[in-house]
């Protein structure tokens, strides 16, 4: 059976979610679709659920594969497992502990198909324990506009956010560096948009992002983060500077570099507001002309370059400490 679509899912030490997210891909309707799941030598029962459900699965038309990699070599490697293994037309990615739409499927390819689009976009939840948010991401019309949109960081660039025409990976390319699993996502996205020809965008919500607590809205950037995520952005910058998009997103580059840098702000601790100041300090001169972003992350960016740190610490205490921690727990 040829399959339209192959769902690449990555997975190390999943085993508490990791059902969770099967059983919404296998609600899926269609027969057309392929789930890679690629265990990263988790030490876990993660591939022993995986294996499990593919035995009890009444599912016999959709194709369920375990990979698994006898070494930990991290999240970009998973994925390019995963990609070499893919048969569909189309790619889309699903984390081990987040779950979709029991349509997603059917309605991106439909898309993708009428509008003939090489990529297609679409909404997504922010999901906590007990509530969510319906997440709005702004509509695109070209390749170049969703570039802007995801370098002036007024869009998202996560890999589950896209159903992506596999043949777009494969002549052009485009893979994920092993070893570099922060920021990866971007350095991809952007490269598939810069050759894409013709996108499209659903406005529908149609992915359920899992957070668990308020902690895991500040990731931790320690300095092998900061190198890798660096790593990325320059190999993205690279490329783009390679490209027919090179004269138009000179400026954009920077405004990308300030996003990137941005999650350390949201916290309370000072030693990352330090580590705000070193990161690509030559971006700075962009922070208050990114129309893209609110007034108040530009604001919240200029008392960073002021060395202002109280008033950071004030923002992270009222809007995410509170707004996230208790209004939408």
């Amino acid at each position: 059976m040829e399959r339209i679509v192959s769902i690449i899912m990555p997975v190390y030490n999943a085993e508490s979610t990791i059902l969770h997210s099967l059983k919404s891909i296998m609600s899926q309707h269609q027969s057309w679709i392929e789930l890679i799941v690629v265990d990263d030598c988790s030490t876990d029962r993660s591939a022993s659920i995986v294996n499990e459900t593919i035995a009890s699965s009444t599912r016999q038309d959709m194709s369920i594969v375990l990979l698994r990699h006898e070494n930990n070599r991290g999240v970009a490697a998973a994925r390019n497992s995963g990609l070499d293994a893919a048969t569909g037309k189309y790619i889309y990615y699903v984390d081990a502990d987040d779950r979709i739409e029991p349509y997603t499927l059917e309605k991106l390819v439909r898309e993708a198909e009428s509008a003939g689009a090489d990529i297609v976009g679409h909404n997504w939840y922010l999901s906590f324990e007990g509530n969510e948010r319906k997440m709005h991401e702004p509509g695109f019309a070209n390749p170049s506009e969703a570039l802007r949109l995801m370098m002036a960081g007024a869009m998202r660039w996560n890999l589950w956010l896209f159903l992506v025409r596999k043949s777009l990976y494969d002549e052009h390319q485009i893979r994920f560096i092993e070893g570099l699993n922060m920021g990866e996502d971007m350095m991809v996205m952007l490269k598939l948009f810069a050759n894409a020809e013709k996108v499209s965008f659903i406005d529908e919500a149609l992915y359920h992002y899992m957070q668990t607590n308020v902690s895991s809205l500040t990731k931790t950037y320690s300095e092998e983060h900061i190198r890798q995520v660096t790593a990325n952005v320059g190999e993205a910058e690279k490329y783009l500077d390679k490209s027919s998009y090179s004269d138009k997103l000179n400026v954009y580059i920077y405004q990308l570099k300030l996003n990137i840098k941005l999650p350390l702000l949201i916290s309370d601790d000072k030693k990352r507001y330090q580590q705000w100041i070193d990161w690509f300090p030559e971006a700075n001169f962009q922070i208050m002309h990114n129309k893209y972003l609110p007034l108040r992350i530009r604001l919240l960016q200029l008392a960073a370059s002021k060395r202002q740190f109280w008033l950071v610490w004030l923002y992270y205490r009222i809007v995410v400490k509170f707004m996230y921690g208790i209004i939408y727990k």
